[in-house]
């Protein structure tokens, strides 16, 4: 007796009907879901009862949620997105590179092929789109160090591939970073620079150890040659300005080669004087 008590006290709990033998229960719930349910319930004479039923029980009324899958794939971005961002992220980083980081954001939305809304959806003022196209290119640029490094068993070697793949990734947009225009000590971008001195900072060393490369400059000498010859003059549109850039860089790494023809005037550009202009 006790047990069928409990029994009839859990279903009158959760609003189930529980008869003696078998039946059709029926169940509209008036709570936070409503929900319809037929089942087929079969009291064994134990008090207990064993139910099989077809239908969908919604759980709202018990705080549960009843797809917690289906809130996950609503927050993943969509694939569409995805490359919008990464379209406005790179016609961004083509105009920095042409015109500065002042370019009209109009400029850069048309050049991506979206609307303005999609770019003020993505970024909502100018400061968040140079924070996340100085971020891309760095950590662009550092895989590039990693790669030369990778292929190339000569230290110089490894330099001049690098300095060849950095122009390509356009690190001339690196330079609102060293100019101040917007927050240069965020967290994000303080870990991608410090990423790549480090791994310029080995091309170097590794490359004057072997003798291959004067001793005279560091690495800021590097990093500001190839900001100054990856970028033509803001506000000048040179039309086929990317045929001479490699060019000339190639004349800068021949008098990076030892044995050194000159000296060199003034000191070395270190990574604390770039920090501190």
């Amino acid at each position: 007796m006790e047990t069928v008590a409990k029994g009839a006290a859990q279903a009158a709990v959760t609003g189930n009907t529980a008869q003696p033998g078998a039946g059709r229960v029926t169940r509209t719930d008036t709570g936070t879901g409503s929900v319809t349910r037929t089942d087929t319930d079969t009291d064994t004479g134990t008090g207990s009862v064993t139910r099989t039923g077809t239908g969908r029980v919604a759980e709202a009324a018990a705080g549960k949620s009843a797809a917690p899958t289906a809130s996950c794939r609503a927050t993943r971005p969509r694939a569409d997105a995805l490359r919008n961002r990464e379209r406005i992220v790179s016609a961004a980083r083509e105009l920095f590179v042409e015109f500065g980081p002042d370019v009209a954001l109009d400029d850069v939305a048309r050049r991506a092929g979206v609307g303005n809304a999609t770019l003020y959806r993505n970024f909502p003022d100018r400061a968040a789109l140079t924070h996340e196209v100085v971020l891309a290119v760095t950590s662009r640029t550092t895989l590039r160090a990693e790669e030369a490094v990778a292929a190339e068993s000569d230290p110089f070697a490894a330099l001049s591939r690098f300095v060849h793949a950095a122009a390509d990734e356009r690190i001339g947009a690196l330079c609102p970073m060293i100019s101040g225009v917007f927050d240069k000590d965020h967290p994000d971008l303080l870990a991608e620079r410090d990423r790549l001195e480090e791994a310029v900072a080995g091309l170097v060393s590794r490359a004057q150890s072997a003798g291959r490369l004067r001793t005279d400059i560091a690495v800021g000498d590097v990093l500001v040659a190839l900001s100054q010859l990856t970028r033509p003059l803001p506000g000048i549109a040179c039309q086929g300005i990317d045929r001479f850039t490699h060019r000339h860089l190639q004349l800068f790494l021949d008098g990076l080669e030892t044995p050194a023809r000159s000296e060199l005037p003034g000191s070395a550009a270190t990574l604390e004087d770039l920090r501190r202009s």
